[in-house]
């Protein structure tokens, strides 16, 4: 804290905002886009690490290409110190001017959930303001840059600028089961039931129907959903299936044995 007050003193454009309680992920990252005030915005993880010219970049993209919403580099992770352990090669493309064949490309990456790395990448803070944002759920992320792709294009600057740091630690490493990672998200879904594919289904849903995009190309897009969930759909399957167990293992009476008081052993004793 005091590093950052320092900073504060030293540089107007430095504001620090801090919270009394934990009030979870999605909260943080959604209240500073809230604090936000320029035109482009860019979230950043304490642990990651942007190269020098990274910024830049993506703002030139912006500048230049009005159709572009979200502007990022190809992303390398590192571990704990530093050292690389993987590169995202192959991401797909997503410059073409229908918002239906962009969104069908960003859901066959994402059949299984797909690394969200965008994310971390310059967005038109207008755009981004009009979205749904973080949700209080698992993989709220790949959410919102499926409904952010539906405003306009992505572009990727083809160089490694951004590092982002994989380690046990991680949010999720850290919470590998949906119920810990939902808990990260929003401490309030502690202990609540998830059933993650059919909340993105919903969620993707919502997303197409406010789009601004003209109705011959939002229905192909929910026919494209369709298909996604017919994919995924042994999965989905087996959420309802655990929901409805776990529904019906908390409305059944437990059983509680009563054992009789055993007869006394005492006799009256004739005088």
């Amino acid at each position: 804290m005091e590093i950052c007050l320092s900073y504060e003193e030293k540089d107007p454009r430095i504001r620090y905002h801090r919270n009394e309680i934990n009030l979870g992920a999605a909260w943080n990252f959604n209240q500073v886009l809230h604090l936000a005030r320029g035109k482009y915005f860019q979230w950043a993880c304490y642990d990651d690490v942007w190269t020098p010219t990274l910024l830049g970049r993506c703002v030139e993209v912006l500048d230049q290409y009005p159709n572009v919403v979200l502007c990022y580099s190809r992303t390398a992770f590192i571990d704990e110190h530093g050292r690389p352990t993987k590169r995202i090669v192959v991401r797909p493309d997503f410059h073409d001017n229908s918002a239906y064949l962009r969104f069908t490309s960003f859901l066959q990456y994402h059949n299984n959930p797909n690394e969200c790395s965008q994310v971390l990448g310059l967005f038109r803070a207008s755009i981004l303001k009009k979205s749904s944002l973080i949700g209080s759920y698992p993989a709220s992320d790949m959410i919102l840059l499926g409904e952010i792709l539906l405003h306009g294009e992505f572009h990727e600057i083809p160089e490694y600028l951004f590092l982002r740091r994989d380690h046990a630690l991680s949010s999720v490493h850290a919470n590998p089961d949906w119920e810990d990672r939902a808990a990260w998200f929003n401490p309030s879904q502690k202990g609540k039931i998830q059933m993650p594919r059919c909340k993105w289904y919903l969620e993707w849903t919502k997303s197409i129907y406010r789009s601004p995009i003209g109705l011959f190309e939002r229905i192909k897009c929910f026919v494209e959903l369709c298909n996604w969930a017919r994919w995924n759909q042994g999965n989905m399957r087996n959420e309802v299936k655990c929901l409805a167990k776990k529904c019906m293992h908390v409305s059944t009476p437990k059983q509680v044995h009563i054992e009789k008081a055993p007869k006394s052993s005492l006799h009256s004793k004739r005088s």
